[in-house]
């Protein structure tokens, strides 16, 4: 299992446009992905479901891969946050 925290320091947090771009990154991988906010954990291939968190600026979020291509990705994961989400 990889797990990584972020903060989204876009100005609208995890809006429409971002949150497809994680969901289509995620579905890249044959990994389980899951995004942690406030308490409540979703599944990171589903739009609706990373939409639902309402997650804002400044919110702490964690992802967790687990599967056969975990690390990479974390790492693909990783550089969508980091190109348009926070670091």
């Amino acid at each position: 299992m990889q797990q990584k925290t972020f903060t989204i320091t876009n100005d609208t947090g995890i809006h429409a446009r971002p949150a497809t771009q994680l969901v289509n990154k995620a579905g890249q991988f044959s990994s389980e992905l899951t995004l942690e906010y406030n308490g409540k954990s979703v599944n990171l291939k589903s739009i609706m479901g990373v939409m639902s968190l309402g997650v804002g600026k400044g919110a702490e979020v964690t992802i967790t891969a687990e599967g056969g291509d975990e690390e990479e990705a974390i790492q693909a994961v990783d550089e969508v946050v980091k190109e348009g989400l926070g670091e």
